[in-house]
């Protein structure tokens, strides 16, 4: 059975830094791509950063460039999202989710993109 976890999330001054991590099980990273998104109260659900079955790794909003990677450590079957910099308006929810993807790139930043999601996991950035 397919499943994505995530973790590490938690409580952060703005400035401060976080480490966001997607455990999948069932499934195998080189064969499917794996998104981070985040839904805020009140607000839709929205695509953060993806990691393609190829390693390579895009955020799909303009807001996290420079503050946000995406990373995966194949043997663990883990993709990371490193925050830095962190403000008050990343506060959110954030899931993680698997599409099988083969030897494409990643899909869309839409919900319906992507087919397996995670529980989420909190982050409130506030001080």
């Amino acid at each position: 059975q397919m499943q994505v976890a995530e973790s590490g999330g938690g409580l952060v001054h703005p400035g401060g830094s976080l480490r966001l991590s997607c455990v999948a099980s069932g499934l195998r990273l080189d064969y499917y791509a794996i998104g981070w998104f985040r839904q805020a109260p009140g607000k839709e659900r929205e695509g953060v950063s993806c990691i393609s079955s190829s390693g390579e790794g895009l955020n799909y909003l303009d807001s996290v460039e420079g503050r946000f990677t995406i990373s995966r450590d194949i043997a663990e079957n883990t993709v990371y999202l490193q925050m830095n910099s962190l403000k008050p308006e990343d506060t959110a929810v954030y899931y993680c989710a698997s599409e099988l993807t083969g030897s494409h790139g990643c899909p869309g930043p839409s919900e319906t993109d992507f087919s397996t999601w995670g529980q989420g996991t909190q982050v409130t950035v506030s001080s």
